[in-house]
């Protein structure tokens, strides 16, 4: 399975080896974050002044073909032409002076399954795809008492991260003001964190989930631990309850639901009148902007970060009254640290049992994703909104087309 996702994509020419190299002695010019390269030939490019706080080591001439774009260099790394050392966030402060060039298989086959594919057929093997790994792979780096794959709300930085995930899974439960006896729709589920938190305190937990291996973990839990609750193995946008529920909580899913009409529609018919939905998610500032490495080596389908601007208009076109929104990209940010390192920590399992080339996958995306929530490239947020009694406005096509054109003659 990995194999392919370690495919080349880009069409473009490869570059001369000695033309990257000039290219990379100008780059080590530019930048003052001290590390060096060392090249096949023996020579040590060096980067910044003092100490170096991270090595490159390019392998072999075959690496100097890829270029010096962003994803050719992080499919070297993943390849094993290239090795990296020391420190991953100083490392990738050089991405910005990196070209980005656009992968057209990855830009067509995304916008292929966006437009003309039903979100069902796509979210199934997409989902699958980046959770059937095996439950020890994610649970290497995940927090080790909830197990949640979304992130923490951390009350200083020196919370542990199982102390962040126990504080966060308690704000959720005050903010959606849940009371023995109520039922609550987890939707994602993972590793069964909602639940474990909830049903002793009486709340009777529904999740859905797409992912194999999640729906079997959740099954265990619920009866190992004798919990109230039950697991349905399927897409939340088909889920159709017998009753609406008091509460959804849906925390890091959204990404996999970049049709934000039809999330809120479908949202609105699972909750009771004034009841209560808590959702988080990490954030990029413009929809569907995610790196051509990430598309191509971790999240396939449609997944795309959320556009709170956007998601923040349908909840209103569809009904519900906005309570919250909380930035909350730091605690994201703390959380994928934590992450990173545990997951660097189990190195040797991981390569062993999954191979180096997913481990390094992996690692790149885990520490990336960390530097852009240092560098604001990415962010987080946590929204809480009740359901109204009328459906709201839910503007047709029409309306929609000529709010946009409208929105065009003010540029």
């Amino acid at each position: 399975m990995f194999r392919q996702r370690g495919a080349t994509v880009s069409d473009a020419p490869a570059p001369k080896p000695d033309k990257t190299v000039a290219l990379l002695r100008r780059l080590a010019s530019a930048v003052d974050v001290p590390g060096e390269c060392l090249l096949p030939s023996g020579e040590v490019v060096r980067f910044g002044v003092g100490a170096p706080t991270f090595r490159v080591g390019i392998k072999s001439s075959h690496a100097l073909h890829c270029g010096l774009d962003e994803f050719a260099l992080g499919q070297a790394y993943v390849n094993g032409d290239v090795d990296i050392d020391g420190d991953m966030l100083a490392l990738l402060d050089i991405r910005t002076q990196l070209r980005h060039r656009l992968q057209l298989p990855l830009f067509f086959r995304f916008w292929t399954q966006l437009l003309l594919r039903s979100p069902a057929r796509v979210n199934r093997p997409a989902v699958q795809d980046h959770y059937g790994l095996g439950d020890d792979f994610y649970l290497s780096f995940l927090d080790s008492k909830y197990r949640l794959y979304s992130h923490g709300l951390f009350q200083t930085d020196d919370d542990t991260l199982e102390q962040a995930s126990e504080h966060k899974l308690a704000t959720m439960f005050g903010a959606l003001q849940l009371r023995p006896g109520m039922r609550l729709l987890d939707v994602g589920g993972g590793w069964g964190g909602v639940t474990q938190y909830c049903a002793p305190r009486d709340v009777h937990v529904t999740t859905v989930t797409l992912a194999d291996d999640s729906y079997a973990y959740v099954r265990s839990l619920l009866r190992d631990l004798q919990l109230d609750g039950e697991v349905y193995h399927e897409d939340f946008l088909l889920h159709r309850p017998s009753k609406p529920y008091d509460a959804i909580v849906i925390c890091g899913v959204i990404e996999h639901i970049p049709n934000y009409q039809r999330f809120c529609r479908q949202a609105w018919e699972c909750l009771k009148p004034a009841g209560l939905m808590y959702l988080d998610a990490s954030a990029s500032k413009e929809k569907y902007d995610m790196s051509a490495f990430t598309r191509h080596y971790i999240w396939h389908g449609t997944h795309t970060f959320m556009a709170l601007q956007d998601v923040v208009e349908e909840l209103l076109y569809h009904g519900f009254e906005l309570l919250e929104v909380r930035g909350e990209s730091h605690d994201y940010e703390l959380t994928i640290h934590h992450w990173a390192r545990r997951f660097d920590a189990h190195r040797d399992m991981i390569v062993e049992r999954w191979g180096p080339a997913l481990y390094r996958a992996f690692r790149m995306y885990l520490w990336a994703g960390c530097h852009a929530f240092v560098r604001d490239q990415l962010q987080a947020y946590h929204v809480i909104v009740r359901r109204n009694a009328d459906a709201g406005p839910r503007p047709g096509v029409a309306r929609r087309t000529m709010s946009f054109v409208r929105g065009l003659a003010q540029r």
